[in-house]
């Protein structure tokens, strides 16, 4: 389970999140069993500063946080992670994800809206539940840590990028640089772990679409740029793209189109980690989770991918052994 293998590692985006709730530990465990070689756990932070795994830095679109504590909102009408307690937290219960209007999921086809099943879990307690699937199934499986805003909960008085290593360091993992990546859209948050919190841990650049308003403050139209790759590479050892900026359609022909973006990013020594892989939302042009694949392992030889359907992924991998360019 090295990045640096001939074969892209598989990264469970959520846990098995096409098939469970994203980021219960239940979906961690089935991408567990189905073989993924990462984990992925977005952290938050509680108001009493526990780093917690949620992908949203508010509560409303995966729990029922309204239902069980309708006063909480703010203004603007979310319920913020920050603003509860860990005690507080752990009365809600998790859904599937829901659109804004709560009524339908995000995803169709995917479990469906049941209520009561599912809790958030902490970062430590996940780490603690993979450390003991690994110990029980003979494995070594990875976690890869995303810092969800890091700028907003600094404003709000609190550290992530600390929280977060704290709990490594506790939990055994904080040196483990074979088999934990944290990644973040800040870049500033990057550049805090290495030059100043002096993690060995190996990091991530997400890059998000600019008109998505991930993080204002993060110029990533540059960050694609050779200028930006050469950036990052001083600060980082890879990059998560969003995959439609690596593959850009179809000529008239039919024929891929792809950005130079992965040729420009490893000639700088920079891994490739796109996200994410999805069978039910599958990009213009693409008829087939297969056809994807082929594109980004066959063609693109990307270092890891980022899925929801991590068994899928498995199994590709296991039947389309990549001839791998050596670097």
């Amino acid at each position: 389970m090295n990045s640096l293998a001939q074969t892209p590692i598989v990264i469970a985006h959520r846990g098995a999140s096409g098939y469970l709730p994203e980021h219960t530990l239940a979906a961690k465990a089935l991408a567990h069993a189905m073989g993924a070689d990462y984990l992925e756990q977005d952290i938050v932070l509680t108001r009493d500063g526990v780093p917690i795994v949620l992908h949203d830095i508010h509560l409303q679109t995966t729990t029922d946080v309204a239902e069980r504590f309708p006063e909480r909102a703010r203004k603007d009408g979310q319920y913020y992670a920050i603003d509860f307690s860990l005690a507080e937290i752990r009365q809600l219960r998790v859904f599937e994800r829901r659109q804004p209007d709560g009524e339908a999921t995000v995803f169709p086809a995917r479990f469906p809206l049941t209520p009561g099943l599912f809790t958030v879990p902490t970062l430590a307690e996940e780490i603690s539940l993979i450390a003991g699937l690994d110990r029980s199934r003979g494995k070594q499986t990875g976690l890869y840590i995303e810092l969800k805003a890091p700028r907003f909960h600094a404003a709000e008085g609190q550290d992530i990028a600390r929280a977060v290593l704290e709990v490594l360091q506790e939990t055994g993992y904080a040196k483990r640089a074979s088999q934990v990546f944290l990644q973040c859209f800040d870049d500033a948050t990057l550049r805090y772990l290495r030059h100043e919190l002096h993690t060995p841990l190996p990091l991530i650049q997400l890059i998000a679409d600019s008109s998505w308003g991930e993080d204002s403050a993060v110029d990533y139209d540059f960050l694609l740029t050779p200028e930006g790759l050469d950036a990052i590479a001083r600060y980082a050892d890879g990059i998560g793209p969003w995959l439609r900026q690596i593959y850009l359609g179809s000529d008239p022909q039919g024929a891929p189109l792809f950005s130079p973006l992965v040729g420009e990013a490893r000639a700088r020594g920079l891994l490739v980690h796109p996200y994410t892989f999805r069978r039910d939302d599958l990009p213009e042009g693409i008829d087939s989770f297969e056809q994807l694949l082929d594109l980004f392992v066959g063609q693109q030889q990307v270092d890891g991918l980022f899925t929801d359907f991590p068994d899928l992924v498995v199994d590709y991998l296991r039947h389309h052994p990549p001839a791998r360019t050596p670097q």
